[in-house]
């Protein structure tokens, strides 16, 4: 199995030696490099060519938002991993439109951080539940769209969106609709294409937008995954 390439981001030498030691410990990750700037963190993708960036924001010279988007410019197949202690919205939403795969807190467990990074890799994003709930409120907003794309989806795509939407990987809803991984993926892609979204933040956005599901529904999967 190959490792997950990673390139540690954060102006605290410290803090990177910490994360540095937590990932090392993992057999399935192999840490590349660190840098201490986001002027520096483009230049190593480029030099090392990481699976996966984990990226601070607050840093000197370049932040995080800027390196993030420099990053997805040249190298559009590096995943961006935001690792921060800011959960503001004003700090996640420009964030995800910079092109992050996702978002975690610095307070967050060393397990915490194992999964988003698992998760990111493998299924291509990561959200908190408190993350994605804020994100959800504030696309709730929009309001009601002219036509309802959820008739677009049969029962088992509808079931398969709830689950996705509640943080589960393909193997979780797999698991308990008890079908294939594979066969989630298909799912999941008929999902995307029929909905007309590129990626879990799109599909975020298009659930809250278009009322494809009820809101309050949907926060209580993600508290009670929280509880659990």
């Amino acid at each position: 199995m190959p490792k997950i390439r990673i390139l540690i981001v954060d102006d605290h030498a410290i803090l990177r030696d910490g994360i540095r030691t937590l990932l090392e410990r993992q057999v399935n990750i192999q840490v590349v490099g660190e840098a201490a700037n986001g002027r520096e963190a483009v230049s190593l993708v480029g030099e090392l060519r990481p699976d996966l960036v984990l990226m601070d924001i607050a840093m000197p010279e370049m932040n995080g938002l800027e390196a993030t988007q420099k990053i997805k410019e040249l190298y559009p197949h590096t995943r961006v991993l935001i690792l921060t202690q800011h959960d503001n919205r004003e700090f996640i939403t420009p964030l995800l439109q910079a092109g992050a795969s996702g978002y975690i807190l610095k307070k967050s467990g060393g397990r915490e951080l194992i999964s988003a990074i698992q998760e990111v890799y493998e299924q291509g994003a990561f959200l908190e539940p408190t993350i994605t709930r804020q994100l959800l409120d504030d696309y709730s907003q929009f309001g009601l769209a002219s036509h309802t794309p959820m008739k677009r989806l049969t029962r088992r795509e509808q079931e398969v969106l709830r689950l996705l939407i509640s943080g589960k990987s393909n193997k979780e809803i797999a698991y308990e609709l008890m079908i294939s991984p594979k066969t989630v993926s298909v799912h999941r892609s008929k999902i995307m294409s029929k909905l007309d979204v590129h990626n879990i933040f799109e599909l975020l956005h298009a659930v809250s937008r278009y009322h494809l599901l009820e809101l309050e529904k949907t926060i209580d999967l993600f508290d009670d995954k929280n509880q659990n």
